[in-house]
């Protein structure tokens, strides 16, 4: 009766630190249709010139921040894969050569995917570069981010599950008036597998142009979800996310992973772990190895805020998908909770979710309490797979809805993740609402290591300081 007592009472506190407890969603959604936009739309327009380059994505190119890789396809023949860049706007003192590739996928074959590593960036610095040559070149910007830092301020954008519909272009036209400045992205980009032969590799060409006004001049830290898989033996292609691996180069090498489908990097005041729900990883794999040993390099003196990405949420209160991410968890939420990650991102389901800070780690076999439990030292789970996709919402939640959840909403839209400094960061969940971008669902993320050991420093140094004052106390005498 007392131990139900004080978890009753512990719960409550929980949801008092937290905000509004439990809160489910009565928003009546008044979305587009689930269809993909023609393609004869002018959102999916082929730039001007002969070959062109086109699907302009760059992404973070090192494990610091200070370097950055350009991609774009060339569609008629290879052209340069030299980009030009520099300091001001149509003035580049600098020049990196890249390489060109491509590929066929049943009776498709892409067109010329370039790659083009700049590194020696300078950290906070805005940069101007130029691809293609002739009437044909193209112009744009990128910003590096702040020296990596304890209290380097920055704002993430969190997108999942995208796709190519209107209420994808609603997504995106509402993340590109955030003021966020990088997108880390939880996997599922074009939704292309879901047409067939030829078709597929079409749709990845458009959503490549669909999303170049943001990619073109900011990173997206990418990640997979299952429509990257593309295993599709009828028409004889059964190599898992080949589409993906060609188009999209991730910084893999710069944290020794074995595969570009995980890797880590650090960002301003942020290390982020990207990790693959789709490879292997349980214990002894190479995703499973790599993780053990990135935990280590985790240095929340200079990086205080550990933010990890996947697909498939861990926890998930939606008919959609519900327990899918259970194996995960069995494996990695352990090490969740004893390296104080804090917060996890993931999408794959359609709707929005958040969660308080629980865990189940103590549950075997055998023993332990088989249910989730209040935890402060867990992180916070997100669930944003509400880009838009063509698969459309995720619209029924399990009822009742478990104590682990703090809001959920069947909508479209996005989230923003606003670092201040090493102990606090403000979250929005950001509805897509008839054609305005609205804050939902927010609250203050306090950092899980500098919360706990600020205390604990601070009643040191008090110890110290009265320490100090008895001895000179002593003196006197």
């Amino acid at each position: 009766m007392l131990l139900h007592l004080f978890f009753s009472l512990f719960m409550f506190l929980t949801l008092i630190d937290n905000g509004n407890a439990g809160v489910t969603s009565s928003f009546i959604r008044n979305e587009f249709p689930a269809v993909d936009i023609p393609l004869e739309n002018e959102v999916f327009a082929v730039p001007k010139g002969y070959n062109a380059p086109q699907q302009v994505h760059i992404t973070q190119g090192d494990y610091e921040g200070k370097a950055v890789i350009v991609s774009w396809v060339t569609p008629d023949k290879p052209g340069s894969s030299e980009v030009r860049y520099g300091l001001s706007k149509g003035k580049y003192d600098f020049t990196a050569k890249g390489s060109f590739t491509n590929y066929t996928f049943y009776t498709y074959k892409s067109g010329y995917i370039h790659k083009c590593f700049l590194n020696g960036l300078q950290y906070d610095t805005k940069y101007y570069y130029e691809i293609g040559n002739g009437d044909s070149a193209r112009n744009f910007w990128f910003e590096t981010p702040p020296k990596v830092d304890p209290d380097a301020s920055y704002t993430f954008g969190i997108i999942g599950d995208l796709g190519q519909t209107y209420n994808s272009l609603s997504t995106l036209q509402h993340y590109m008036n955030s003021g966020a400045k990088s997108v880390l992205f939880v996997g599922d980009l074009s939704y292309a597998d879901r047409y067939k032969y030829h078709d597929v590799g079409v749709r990845w060409d458009s959503w490549g142009r669909f999303v170049e006004p943001s990619t073109a001049y900011q990173p997206w830290i990418w990640n997979t979800g299952n429509h990257e898989i593309e295993y599709m033996p009828y028409m004889g292609e059964v190599t898992m996310f080949k589409s993906y691996l060609y188009r999209y180069p991730t910084p893999y090498q710069a944290s020794n992973s074995t595969s570009p489908l995980w890797y880590s990097i650090r960002r301003a005041s942020a290390h982020i772990i990207v990790l693959s729900t789709y490879s292997p990883f349980v214990k002894y794999t190479p995703q499973w190895k790599w993780l053990r040993e990135e935990f280590k390099n985790v240095d929340r003196e200079k990086t205080p805020w550990l933010i990890v990405l996947m697909h498939v949420p861990i926890y998930n209160s939606n008919v959609a998908h519900f327990m899918e991410g259970e194996s995960m968890r069995s494996v990695f939420e352990a090490w969740f909770i004893e390296h104080k990650v804090d917060v996890i991102f993931a999408g794959h389901v359609h709707a929005y979710e958040r969660s308080y800070r629980i865990s189940n780690i103590h549950f075997n076999i055998s023993s332990g309490d088989p249910y989730p439990v209040p935890d402060k030292t867990a992180p916070v789970y997100i669930t944003v797979g509400d880009g838009g996709n063509k698969e459309g919402l995720a619209a029924r939640f399990r009822d009742p809805q478990p104590d682990y959840s703090a809001f959920r909403e069947s909508s479209y839209g996005h989230s923003t993740l606003e670092i201040k400094n090493r102990t606090h960061a403000f979250y929005h969940w950001n509805r897509n609402d008839d054609g305005k971008k609205v804050k939902i669902d927010s609250f203050v993320l306090h950092n899980l290591y500098w919360g706990q050991n600020h205390q604990q420093r601070k009643s040191n140094q008090n110890r110290l300081r009265s320490l100090i004052l008895n001895r000179a106390s002593t003196a006197q005498l």
